[in-house]
Formats: C-alpha cells, sequence, structure tokens
C-alpha cells in the first residue's frame, strides 16, 4: 500500500508516494525518482496530527510543488552559472555550480518551469538562503 505524503524542504512543497512503513528499506517517490528512506527514531519530534495510525507521516494537504525560486544550500562562491532567464529546466537539470570548502557542488532543478531571473553571477560569493535563480 502506498501513501501520499507533502514534505517540506527549505521553503519547498513536495508530494511524496511512500510505501509501506512496515517493510525496510522503505521507499520513497519524489519526481518519479525512488529513494530509500527511514523514519525518526522513537520518540522523534514527528508531524502525525493528521494520521495517528502512522508515526511521522501526516495526510498531504498540498497535491503540487510550490516553490518560487532556488536558494543556495550553503554558503560559498559561484563558479559558473548554467542557466539564463527564459531558459526551461526539469527536476535534476544543472543550474549552477556552488563552492563551498574546496568542493564542487552542482545545485540542480528541483521541479519543471521557466527561469525568470537569474540573481547570481559567477566569482559572487552567497550566504546559505541566498536566492539563486527565480521561477516565473
Amino acid at each position: 500500500m502506498t501513501k501520499q505524503v507533502t514534505v517540506i524542504v527549505d521553503g519547498c512543497k513536495y508530494v511524496v508516494e511512500v510505501g509501506d512503513l512496515r517493510e525496510r528499506p522503505i521507499k520513497a517517490t519524489v519526481n518519479q525518482k525512488t529513494y530509500q528512506v527511514q523514519l525518526p527514531a522513537h520518540g522523534s519530534p514527528t508531524n502525525a496530527e493528521n494520521d495517528k495510525s502512522t508515526p511521522g507521516i501526516g495526510v498531504p494537504t498540498v497535491q503540487e510543488i510550490d516553490c518560487a525560486s532556488i536558494t543556495a544550500p550553503m554558503p560559498g562562491d559561484i563558479l559558473e552559472v548554467k542557466v539564463k532567464p527564459g531558459d526551461g529546466v526539469e527536476p535534476g537539470d544543472l543550474v549552477c555550480v556552488l563552492e563551498a570548502m574546496k568542493m564542487k557542488n552542482m545545485i540542480r532543478s528541483n521541479r519543471t518551469g521557466v527561469i525568470a531571473s537569474v540573481d547570481v553571477s559567477a566569482g559572487q560569493s552567497v550566504d546559505y538562503g541566498t536566492v539563486l535563480v527565480t521561477f516565473e
């Protein structure tokens, strides 16, 4: 039995399809990509207000991704910007390359959309949460 739940990651809402929670590993599908996941340890905070039968899993209230921008997941320097306003992107498309602690981090789109603005440029230093690109 699968169940749809809504999660919020860095302010972006995702609909996640979760497999049977009694099986191990638990499988969750986001944007047609399947992941193996773990539930919080017993006693950890959960969001079970809407569904008392399954710890940590609530009933979804939003049925679509709702994220207007991509933000920096960590402080660092922008090495490359791979998109421009008007470009269409799909989940997983490379948006920019962010160097942090001498490691290159590929920043990828988390949704389908059209780029409205690119808010950073190569060589720019950014803080955690800085808006990198905005969607139309």
